[in-house]
């Protein structure tokens, strides 16, 4: 029977990317600031929508596509959604948007789903997650209509020494970006959790497709590849050996074989999460972290719980915004909501210098507030109450001066989190000779993130919203002989100055982070389910998505693609290259040291739900960001 479904994968693989379309053209990729090598694995993309783009101008809207019988299944484009009438799911990887609907068409839940499309991403975009990372996932159940947390637990080691990560060690910075920075994994302990208390297949089926894609081969693209040729000094030579070919990091349209990785997931789909936290697997974690000086044990291992969490929530226009709490800070992009709230935006403001301007200064102060109000959620609670008062928003409105930026000093008590290499992987275009005391952002400034997002629904109305990570690209370079499993750098993300700030390293507890996995909610249902990566400027980027849908009137495709923007550290206001030069300058006129990203911040997927009179689910949309590699796609 197994052997029966993996060909079925293998062919269906095969037909999403050819139903995804035609490989876009170099001056479509444009816009996205990406090469284009015409590789079969990237889903078309068009050009993304113009800042002005409103209901009207929808190239394509789900009441359009939506006949009789019901919604006809489609993939999304750059500048249209995907449309299903009983699922969706939206990855980064086309990949691993097959494995999820492969698994929903077999009789799984969104939950099962969510598993399979979490593997798979391990194995398509192994820089960005995997079962070595870490992350959280926010659900919503449609059996008794809540919405929870699950907090993957990634604990700092026990007997870590944090002074080795503090300025006053020499080689500091190596120290916090190799195996020393290895937190321990919670992913997979979060996806079995997930499992146990909410799936419909057994376990070892949810492996299947990430199993047939690691074992045959998977075809990269532009983006994987440029990342394996960035971090290629720093791979160990068992990775090379494998990630690379006669000495040379693989290539665009090579084809990546993980059969060590393979191997670990038949081992996982046999013996459950337990072969990584107490096994074969977990004992060879320790022996190299052992190795390289680090100190993760397999007793961290061990005692590695995934939790689940309340979660928290923001009331905006009658929209009820949920997303995960500490030890996540995501509750930072809820204030910025709301405080954006406060301005009463119409559909004429979007990206105007106005918005843009208004939504800076919030971001700034909102980075203050982070500063002053996160708090470690064993130790004490942070205030959300007093945060997500009107008194307290509307205090931060009025502190807006619409004719001035004011400076950018969000975690200036605090000191950065490491940047450890690779950064990026392209350079950027020149400055255009139109823009006024506007600089192009550099190759080490990349906020294009780290990370991945995917969200899946069920004709149910089961929901996962889920973002996880290795920290930096491929983690911390450190991978075990034989398992083909990238460990985390998740301590690289702390801030270590001064020693003691709420945001350092405690052992044996649980570092905070800005993940942001995101459902709103309309009269008691999900509506949308969206996530981004993006480092520090997930908090940012994930509520001008929001605002796109809710206050801009954009479908869902049009939200992610419309250009954004994000203030990032010391004191700049990055934009995408689709804001208009004109507002841009305008920007610059204002205070604003403004920044041009040509690559794009973050890489968002999402979905919404519409439901019949009955209130079951009838129309479920998806977008996948023009940004990157991934694909929405509906049944």
């Amino acid at each position: 029977m197994r052997r029966i479904f993996l060909a079925v994968f293998v062919a269906s693989v095969v037909t999403v990317l050819t139903s995804c379309g035609a490989p876009s053209t170099g001056s479509e990729r444009a816009s996205s600031g990406k090469d284009n090598t015409g590789e079969t694995t990237s889903p078309e993309r068009s050009q993304p929508v113009e800042e002005t783009t409103t209901e009207e101008t929808s190239a394509t809207t789900a009441e359009a596509t939506v006949a009789q019988t019901g919604p006809e299944p489609s993939s999304s484009t750059a500048a249209s959604p995907a449309v299903g009438g009983s699922s969706m799911v939206s990855s980064a990887s086309p990949y691993a948007t097959r494995a999820g609907l492969q698994i929903l068409d077999s009789g799984g839940n969104a939950f099962d789903a969510a598993v399979a499309i979490a593997a798979a991403l391990n194995v398509a975009e192994p820089m960005m997650s995997g079962i070595g990372g870490y992350g959280a996932i926010v659900i919503y159940d449609a059996e008794s209509g809540e919405t929870r947390f699950l907090d993957t637990g990634n604990r700092v080691p026990k007997n870590l020494d944090p002074s080795l990560l503090h300025e006053s060690t020499p080689n500091y910075i190596d120290n916090r970006c190799g195996a020393l920075a290895v937190a321990t994994p919670g992913n997979l302990k979060a996806w079995e959790t997930l499992s146990n208390d909410y799936g419909e297949l057994e376990w070892g089926r949810l492996f299947d497709p990430a199993i047939v894609l690691a074992d045959e081969g998977i075809v990269l693209d532009d983006i994987t590849a440029g990342w394996i040729d960035a971090a290629w000094p720093a791979f160990p030579e068992n990775a090379k050996s494998f990630y690379g070919n006669n000495g040379v990091p693989l290539r665009a349209g090579d084809t990546l074989v993980q059969e060590d990785l393979a191997s670990s997931f038949r081992l996982i789909a046999d013996e459950g999460a337990s072969a990584m936290y107490e096994g074969e697997l977990g004992r060879a974690i320790d022996a190299t972290i052992r190795e390289y000086g680090g100190f993760l044990t397999l007793d961290d291992l061990g005692d590695n719980r995934a939790r689940w969490r309340e979660t928290i929530s923001l009331d905006y226009r009658g929209y009820e915004v949920v997303t995960a709490s500490p030890s996540s800070t995501s509750w930072g992009a809820l204030v910025r909501l709301g405080v954006m709230g406060q301005f009463g935006m119409q559909p004429s403001d979007h990206n105007t210098t106005s918005y843009l301007h208004t939504f800076a200064e919030v971001s700034k102060q909102t980075g203050k507030t982070t500063r002053d109000y996160a708090a470690d959620p064993e130790i004490a609670e942070t205030p959300l109450d007093l945060l997500f008062s009107q008194e307290f928003l509307a205090k931060q409105a009025a502190a807006v001066n619409p004719s001035q930026a004011s400076p950018n000093e969000p975690f200036a008590q605090f000191g950065q989190p490491t940047r450890c290499i690779p950064q990026s992987y392209t350079t950027y275009a020149s400055p255009s000779p139109d823009v006024q005391n506007v600089q192009n952002a550099q190759q080490e400034d990349s906020q294009q993130g780290h990370t991945t997002h995917f969200v899946v629904a069920d004709e149910a109305g089961n929901v996962v919203s889920a973002t996880q990570t290795l920290g930096n690209i491929f983690g911390s370079k450190v991978m075990p002989e034989g398992t083909g499993i990238w460990l985390n750098d998740a301590l690289s993300w702390s801030r270590f100055d001064p020693p003691g700030n709420v945001f350092d390293v405690y052992p044996g507890r649980q570092s905070l982070y800005a993940l942001c996995p995101t459902i709103v909610m309309s009269d008691g249902r999900p509506y949308i389910a969206i996530g981004t990566p993006g480092g520090r400027t997930i908090q940012q980027t994930t509520p001008q998505m929001l605002m796109n849908v809710i206050d801009f009137g954009m479908d869902i495709q049009q939200a992610i693609s419309a250009p954004r923007v994000s203030t990032t550290f010391p004191d700049a206001l990055v934009v995408e290259a689709g804001i208009p030069v004109s507002v841009r300058n305008e920007l610059s006129a204002l205070g604003h040291n403004v920044v041009v990203d040509e690559r794009g911040l973050g890489n968002a997927h999402a979905l919404t739900i519409e439901y019949d009179s009955q209130g079951n689910p009838s129309i479920f949309t998806g977008g996948a960001d023009p940004r990157g590699e991934g694909v929405a796609a509906g049944t």
